[in-house]
């Protein structure tokens, strides 16, 4: 019912900022709850942050707290990562994912729609 395509993946530096956007298209999109996932090599996929499309609750993990920002945009039907104060531990791929309902969930195993994912890398 949803795909999703990411954009925005780079190289920076350590201590830059970075803008990932996530455009989603079908229908029903406001009934999805969207989450962004990263996966470095050689570890397992990483809960970042999710976000409620019908009340705009939030949520991120532990390690990226304080520093990043989900946000959305309704009329261009896209979602966002805001990164700011990189460190070279960011690095991964990240990957845009949706689920069904409101409700917010940490585990990958909740959703069930993914894009392909954008590179980030941070250098020291």
């Amino acid at each position: 019912q949803v795909q999703l395509v990411e954009s925005g993946g780079g190289l920076v530096q350590a201590g830059d900022s970075l803008r990932l956007s996530c455009a989603a298209s079908g229908r029903s999109f406001s009934t999805y709850a969207l989450g962004w996932f990263r996966q470095a090599p050689g570890k397992a996929r990483e809960f970042v942050a999710a976000i409620s499309w019908s009340g705009g609750s939030t949520d991120y993990g532990d390690s990226v707290s304080g520093r990043f920002t989900i946000s959305r945009d309704n009329a261009k039907n896209t979602v966002y990562l805001g990164m700011n104060s990189l460190k070279p531990e960011d690095t991964a791929v990240y990957y845009c994912a949706a689920k069904t309902g409101a409700l917010l969930y940490r585990s990958a195993s909740r959703y069930g729609y993914w894009g392909q994912g954008t590179q980030v890398t941070v250098s020291s």
